[in-house]
């Protein structure tokens, strides 16, 4: 269910629209809740059903169980930050699922991190926002 050009699942079918469970579903793992509702809201106006993980040591039961069309998670630069997404990279069931990890730090260190932990894209919470429908066409052609 696309609409143009675009990747992303942006609904057009007016029965999509009357039934959330037909929207496709983004996960979303943010601690700052500010971000976190902003991105929530430009999901849901492109179109998205977007579930709340509060608990990122959850993410490959919620993935797992929601099967999600594409996961967003806020990294931090900490040890270990990036070994809940490699559970879900890892894991048979749930590796194919793109994700978009954001952090408001540039650290080199995490940035490494997180690609080997199978992030599809990582970018700056400072524009996460202003190109959300750009990361997510190129994290879901990934």
């Amino acid at each position: 269910m696309t609409s143009g050009p675009s990747c992303h699942a942006k609904v057009s079918n007016a029965n999509a629209l009357r039934d959330p469970a037909l929207k496709p579903l983004a996960l979303l793992c943010c601690s700052n809740s500010l971000l976190g509702g902003q991105l929530t809201g430009r999901l849901q106006d492109m179109g998205y059903r977007v579930q709340t993980v509060h608990d990122p040591a959850t993410l490959q039961e919620q993935c797992e169980s929601q099967k999600p069309l594409v996961l967003l998670a806020e990294v931090f630069d900490r040890p270990g930050a990036c070994d809940d997404i490699a559970r879900v990279k890892k894991s048979s069931t749930t590796s194919h699922i793109p994700v978009l990890a954001f952090s408001v730090s540039h650290d080199k260190a995490l940035q490494e991190a997180a690609m080997k932990a199978g992030v599809s894209l990582l970018a700056g919470n400072a524009v996460i926002l202003e190109h959300l429908p750009q990361l997510l066409d190129q994290a879901l052609q990934l």
